[in-house]
């Protein structure tokens, strides 16, 4: 019924517009007798023509949409699209989205006023021709297209309004028909905006699933790196508190309490729960502890690290592995050994923790493969980002400082 009714209504506006132009020729020519026929003749063709036309065009959108209403039938078309992005990425995506209409051409694009106009060339459907300018039916058709887009900032989201229609007056929408190339070009259009929407969050989500892989990457890395370095560090240990309780039981006794201590603070934490300043500096004390008395006085230790940042959030031996290139890569190398500083101090609000020594240095002979700063700065930015660094830089006049700056309040995980 809904497209019989827009047939009739076609024909019948042309009827009355031949019975206006019946009246005024009647007027202005009084005194002709000659035969009515030619003039019915060519009335009855062009209404002929007219609901033609007609036909065809309801033909067509029942295709396109595989359904007739009136929404559909107009030569007019309005859609409203919700973009679940910030106004600047949707004006982004309806641009490139009207750019690769076909025939698409003369496009205003203006991204500060969020308001976008193009005219779209229109192509005879039946065959793919421009109409030509003199034709009964190029006229009767909309020769030209237009676009008309805005784009309406929403909190987190937009919202696109998106008009197409003729390069026309409203009031030819009773004469003339577009085949439906208006809705084309909305759906189109929308089309386009929803694919290119899909493949932006299916981008996210690749990248949040390549994100949690090298999470999980990263900690296996640290996992071994503990089952490797843990045993090595655990063997030494005792071997010399064995060694020690058969020469000097008081230091042996005393070896085997930092053991305890580092130990206690070693315990694997559910989840991904952070570790604090203070926990990860009790262990690298008893760490230390240990190693000063296998290595003596080549060894020294000096913390400098306020009270009130104890509490800061810390991942789990991410200080112990500074604190273990430090000897490793530093004080080891070096005849004399040296001194090993751990400083704490606000910043902002930041907190910046410092392993300084005035070891080696950086030397071939110091040098290590870089696996262990290279797992601290991806967990780093795992746990906050960029919200935290790590800053390797040489200690004056001889070593290195190694400064990790997190946040001083939790962010995420680790």
């Amino acid at each position: 019924m809904t497209s019989f009714f827009f047939v009739i209504r076609l024909a019948l506006a042309w009827f009355i517009a031949f019975m206006v132009c019946v009246i005024a020729w009647n007027g202005v020519v009084e005194n002709y007798h000659g035969p009515a026929w030619p003039f019915v003749l060519f009335c009855m063709a062009l209404l002929g023509m007219v609901i033609t036309g007609a036909f065809s065009h309801v033909r067509r959108v029942r295709l396109i949409t595989g359904r007739v209403d009136s929404g559909n039938l107009s030569s007019r078309q309005r859609r409203q699209v919700e973009i679940p992005f910030e106004a600047g990425d949707a004006f982004r995506l309806l641009d490139a989205a009207v750019r690769e209409l076909p025939r698409s051409e003369a496009v205003e694009s203006a991204p500060d006023s969020l308001q976008l106009r193009a005219k779209v060339r229109r192509l005879d459907p039946y065959g793919n021709r421009l109409p030509r300018r003199f034709s009964l039916f190029g006229w009767f058709n909309h020769r030209d297209n237009q676009i008309l887009a805005t784009v309406t900032p929403g909190d987190g989201s937009s919202s696109v309004t998106l008009i197409c229609e003729p390069c026309s007056g409203a009031w030819s929408d009773w004469f003339r028909v577009d085949d439906g190339t208006n809705l084309e070009n909305a759906e189109g259009i929308t089309r386009a905006i929803t694919r290119r929407v899909a493949e932006l969050r299916r981008g996210e989500q690749a990248v949040a699933r390549q994100t949690a892989t090298e999470k999980e990457l990263t900690v296996a890395r640290l996992n071994l790196l503990h089952a490797q370095v843990e045993p090595h560090f655990l063997y030494n240990t005792l071997a010399s508190a064995q060694y020690l309780t058969r020469t000097d039981p008081a230091r042996a006794d005393e070896m085997l309490g930092h053991l305890i201590a580092y130990l206690r603070h070693s315990l694997p934490r559910t989840g991904d729960a952070l570790s604090t300043l203070a926990d990860e500096l009790e262990r690298s004390r008893a760490y230390l502890e240990i190693l000063r008395i296998r290595m003596g006085d080549r060894l020294k230790l000096e913390i400098d690290v306020a009270p009130d940042l104890l509490a800061t959030p810390l991942p789990p031996m991410m200080l112990q592995t500074l604190v273990e290139n430090a000897v490793k890569h530093g004080l080891e190398p070096k005849p004399g050994g040296g001194t090993i500083w751990l400083l704490g101090r606000a910043k902002d609000d930041a907190v910046a923790i410092t392993v300084a020594d005035d070891g080696q240095g950086f030397s071939e002979a110091g040098s290590g493969t870089g696996i262990g700063l290279k797992n601290v700065r991806e967990r780093l930015g795992l746990v906050y980002g960029s919200t935290a660094s790590l800053a390797i830089l040489a200690n004056f006049p001889s070593g290195v400082a190694a400064t990790l700056t997190v946040p001083a309040k939790a962010v995420g995980h680790a």
